[in-house]
């Protein structure tokens, strides 16, 4: 009804473009405009000045080749003082736009390998940018932002990488484990040591009490009974710590047999040898 009375309304964020006779006239802002029709005025067409985005997927090879998909996202939007160009210069902005992204990524991906292409991918969305802002602004066009939002490496590629990865932390790991127990036995060993050394300590002395003992016995039994003589003694002292150790194995329930020749002969042997023992003992200490 409002283009039958010559009105038209033109929403915001909008602008129309006025043609006379086919010819190019005026770009109409948001808003009602009176469209004389019977005098050759038209609408050609609405051009949107709101941002828009378009997402380019960029299949590339890098320098060591290896096959990556490039995910770039353009934000643009027409201006609106330059309405007519981008109304009239390109027939399909999204594909012009694409074909720019295309060329970009594929003449600076190339350059680098697959490492630094992660690393300075906000080198290659500035290129991009770069080369967008140059060439869409002569078509009324302005390049908001440019992203790089994902590298895609192959399958494969990516699963070796992630072997890579977790082979170099096993590694890791590995050496970590191997020094660890190497500390572990190097600290086991000073303790077995300090120990054998503090038990060997503790037989010296253990020794040296039980020669001191029996000599203070023997000195003592001596010079209380008239006759004796220290031999006599200490024959008497061994066989009785003799008897006493037979006692206590065979009163312990828990203790191994012990197989020993047993008679008078055989007591007088193990005395001598118990004596000669205890005797070089000291003489060691």
């Amino acid at each position: 009804m409002g283009q039958a009375l010559g009105c038209i309304q033109v929403d915001q964020s909008t602008v129309a473009i006025r043609e006379t006779f086919g010819k190019f006239d005026d770009v109409l802002q948001p808003g009602c405009h009176c469209l004389p029709w019977c005098l050759g005025s038209q609408i050609a067409g609405h051009l949107s000045l709101r941002l828009q985005q378009l997402d380019v997927r960029c299949e590339t090879k890098t320098k060591d080749n290896v096959f990556v998909t490039v995910v770039a996202s353009i934000q643009y939007r027409a201006l609106a003082d330059k309405a007519s160009d981008a109304f009239y210069k390109l027939s399909n902005t999204r594909e012009q736009i694409q074909a720019y992204v295309f060329d970009v990524i594929r003449a600076s991906v190339p350059k680098l390998d697959l490492d630094s292409t992660f690393e300075q991918k906000n080198d290659i969305a500035k290129a991009v940018e770069d080369e967008l802002e140059k060439a869409m602004s002569a078509y009324g066009y302005e390049i908001v932002q440019t992203l790089i939002v994902d590298i895609e490496p192959d399958e494969h590629v990516k699963r070796a990488m992630n072997e890579i990865n977790a082979a170099a932390r096993l590694r890791v790991a590995a050496t970590e484990k191997a020094e660890a127990e190497k500390i572990l036995q190097i600290k086991r060993a000073e303790g077995d040591a300090e120990s054998k050394y503090l038990a060997g300590l503790g037989i010296a002395r253990q020794r040296q009490a039980i020669v001191d003992g029996l000599r203070d016995s023997v000195l003592a039994f001596a010079e209380n009974v008239p006759g004796t003589t220290s031999k006599d003694v200490m024959d008497m002292v061994l066989v009785t710590q003799y008897f006493d150790t037979m006692k206590e194995i065979g009163a312990s329930s828990k203790s191994n047999s012990v197989f020993i020749p047993h008679g008078p002969g055989a007591v007088k042997d193990i005395a001598s040898q118990i004596r000669d023992g205890l005797l070089q003992a000291s003489q060691t200490q």
